[in-house]
Formats: structure tokens, sequence, C-alpha cells
């Protein structure tokens, strides 16, 4: 008889292609209700950092020879770091996470929702009013606000991501489930997992010593942006991994950003559009054992990175890419967790009858961000183990639609859920470091396991400052 996962770690653990013996290797502690929602965020959340926690362990154990380690998930780190962003201080100082222009905007029918933290969405979305880029944040929300109120939702939808910008319509939970978008996700699993050729196993230097770096050793290339690839990819970083973030020159990230999710890497930009920054990928991709990518499908393929390209060019590589909208009629159009919570009735459902008038809620953290980042991290790990074992380049895809699904759909709600336990202080989870940029307050990894590291061993720095170059030959 076959089992039927039934819980969300059991579900995660499945889509990852674990063993499911090995779920007895998690243990599970802390205060209970640390991200109290309608929908089962603290599920998504400690289930993902868990299945994270366990493939790593799983490829320490490969790597030294011995068993599994005991995974230890403490519901306050696993809560605190899906937050990060909000505790991060720079010098004392807040980071700006959303700027003025992301927000929802009452329509003539409804609600949308915008994403304007990048200068070029801003002004694509103010361009759609003849607004130009320049225009000050008090008078740019004023006409946003008045051109919006007169028109309806799925019109303003369409015209601002005809121009390059984002604005999502806010859906109820059944016009999601009626939308071409989700209906294109139907039998779509939560990890698409592939082996697409079948190259030889690549092992690396058996594991020796402690804290168990259990990706030590191997070169990552960061092609994301924004969230749920920067958690992944510092994730790897914290696990040993010489991670290398690529931007490019004409859309920086926002230092801010990095500097919550940049602890452990490294950080180039590179112009892949041209013949320098091309032969400088080249070189670095000859030598790089995973490549990440969160950009659009497609978006990078004519820079040579599709999947079977990359696997061609260096065989044996891992490689694990995201999107917001995934496989469907969006599958190329930009997205965040903001907008996605709106367009998949998370935002309609979190704001609770109570409230028909008002305006969405959100979820307590981008719970599709952090949790699809930690689930891509676990996704690379489980895929070394098995190359450890079968060889043969890997192929993993996610997307945040798709989380989006797996929270509202398929994980189980607790029978009681707890109430927010009022003994709970962050402080616990957080630390402070110096760093290029300043001195750092910041949420400790919640990935743990016997022996795991505690911490980074570097903060980040300015983007864009290091050499394009690996650490060692």
């Amino acid at each position: 008889m076959t089992h039927t996962p039934v819980s969300g770690t059991e579900q995660a653990w499945a889509a990852l292609g674990g063993d499911p013996a090995l779920l007895a290797r998690i243990e599970t502690a802390g205060p209970a209700g640390l991200l109290p929602a309608r929908l089962p965020v603290s599920e998504l959340a400690r289930a993902t950092v868990a299945v994270c926690s366990l493939a790593a362990a799983e490829l320490a154990a490969r790597r030294t020879g011995g068993p599994v380690p005991l995974v230890r998930i403490d519901d306050g780190a696993v809560a605190t770091a899906f937050v990060s962003e909000r505790h991060l201080r720079i010098d004392g100082r807040a980071p700006a996470n959303f700027a003025p222009l992301s927000r929802f905007w009452r329509t003539a029918d409804g609600w949308v929702r915008t994403h304007a933290n990048y200068p070029h969405h801003r002004a694509r979305l103010l361009a759609t009013l003849g607004l130009s880029a320049d225009t000050a944040d008090e008078p740019a929300v004023d006409a946003v606000a008045a051109s919006f109120a007169g028109r309806r939702a799925a019109e303003i939808e369409r015209t601002v991501y005809a121009a390059g910008g984002l604005a999502v319509a806010a859906r109820t939970p059944g016009e999601w489930a009626a939308d071409p978008r989700r209906i294109a996700l139907s039998g779509v699993p939560l990890v698409r997992r592939e082996r697409i050729d079948a190259a030889p196993v690549r092992r690396t230097a058996p594991l020796t010593g402690v804290p168990l770096r259990p990706a030590a050793g191997l070169r990552v290339l960061d092609l994301t942006r924004v969230t749920a690839g920067p958690v992944a990819t510092r994730t790897l970083a914290l696990l040993g991994a010489d991670v290398l973030r690529i931007d490019a020159p004409q859309l920086p990230e926002s230092q801010d950003a990095h500097n919550d999710t940049g602890f452990g890497k490294r950080s180039v930009s590179i112009d892949l559009a041209s013949r320098a920054g091309r032969a400088s990928f080249d070189e670095l991709l000859a030598g790089a054992d995973v490549v990440v990518t969160g950009y659009r499908p497609g978006a990078l393929d004519r820079f040579g990175l599709a999947p079977d390209s990359l696997a061609a060019r260096r065989p044996g590589l891992v490689i694990a890419r995201l999107s917001a909208w995934g496989h469907g009629p969006w599958a190329r159009q930009r997205g965040f967790d903001s907008v996605v919570q709106v367009a998949t009735g998370i935002a309609v459902a979190e704001a609770g009858p109570g409230a028909p008038d008002g305006p969405p809620g959100a979820l307590p953290a981008q719970a599709l961000d952090h949790g699809t980042g930690y689930l891509l991290a676990g996704a690379v790990l489980r895929a070394l183990t098995e190359q450890h074992d079968e060889g043969g380049s890997r192929l993993a895809t996610l997307s945040l639609a798709r989380t989006a699904a797996w929270l509202t759909d398929e994980i189980p709600a607790p029978a009681d859920p707890a109430a927010q336990d009022g003994t709970y202080a962050p402080e616990k989870w957080l630390t402070e470091t110096d760093s290029p940029v300043g001195r750092l307050r910041h949420a400790l990894p919640p990935v743990a396991f016997d022996g795991a590291p505690a911490d980074w061993s570097r903060p980040p720095g300015p983007l864009g400052a290091d050499a394009a170059a690996w650490l060692t030959a």
C-alpha cells in the first residue's frame, strides 16, 4: 500500500525525493503560534526548514561515511528567520523593505496590489499614467490613487503588465481556482526534479571536522534576486559552499536586500549581454558545481543559460531554477511574493470575513519567498546526494505560485491552532556582526542538525565589489 504523506514536512520531503525513513531523524521544539495566520503558515515554515536541514544532514552523512545527523528544528528560530528582513538593522537603521508605490490601491470594483521597489518597475508604473520617472513619491501616490479609483482592477493589471510593471488584481480563492494560471499548475509537482543527462558520478572530498559543512568545496553561481533565490543560496553558503552572486550592472539589487540575504556570499557585476561578460561567466561555469537562477522562464536562454545548454558545457552540473508563476499563461510574467499572495486568493483569505470592504490582508511573513527558498536549497542538496550516488546532471524547478497552491490546498490545517506564545522574544535568535557595510543585526540561520554551523563564515559586503573568480583553484 502506498503511504500518503500527511504533514507538511512529509509532503515536502516526498517532493524532494527523500527516503521517508529519514523523517525519524527530525525533532522539533520551541514556542508555538509565532506566525499566526488563517492558513497553515507555521507548518509551511517548519516543514521547509526541516526538509532543508534533513537534506543537508543526509549529504553530510554521504561525505563523512557516518550516520545521518539528528535534525533539531526550533520554531522560534524558524519564525525569526522568516521575517529576517524586518529584524535587520544596519548601524541601527532599519532597511527600506517596501517603497511608497508598493501597496494596495482601491479600484472601481475591488483592489490591486502594485510592486515598485525597483526603479525600473516604478518608472513603468508611472509611465502608464503619463508621469515621468522622477515624479516625487507624494504626488505619485496621489496620482496613482486617483487614477486607479475610477478603473477596474483587471484593466489596471493588463495595462501595467503590458508596460513592464507589476500590478495584480486581488482575487478570491474561488476566482483563483478558476483562473487559467491556477489550472495550469494542476498536476505540477511542488518540486520538479529531473535528471537531464548521464554524466558520471562526481564525488567531492570526504568531509571532516566540526562544524559539519556538507556543501564545503562546492561552487555555486547565484543568479537570483529579491528574497526566495537569495535565501536558498544564503543557506548553501552557510553549509560551506563558495557562493558567487552575479548581477547585471544595469539592474543592481537593493543593497539593503543584499544586507539580509548576502551572508556567506561574494558578489560580482557581470554584463551577460557583452562578449567580455559572457567570457567571464563561461570561465566561472567551467569550475562550478551548482547554478541557481531566479528569473522568468526563458529570460536567460539568450545568454546560453538554458538548463540543457549549461549541462552540455558543464556535465554533472546541478541546476536549480525559480520563478514567480511557474508553468502556464503567466510563466513569463514578473512576480514577487506580495503580488503572488494577491493573485492566488491568499490576501483575501487573510483579510477574513470581518472586513469585507477593507483592503486584502497578507501573510505574517513573506512565507512564499522564504519557504520556497528553503525548498530550493533542499532540492540542491538532495540533487547533490543523488549525484553522489548515481551521477547525472540534475535540474530542480520551483515557483512561488506552486508553493502558494501547496499552502492553500495541500498542507493540512492544524486541528487546534495554537495561540501565539506571549513569552516569545526574537532576541534569542538574533545576533550582531561587523561587516564592510556597517554593523549588522540579523537573524541566525534556522537550518540545524547535530554539528551544523551556527552562523555564516562571512558577512555581506557591497554589491559587485568582489572578483569574478573562485576562492580556491
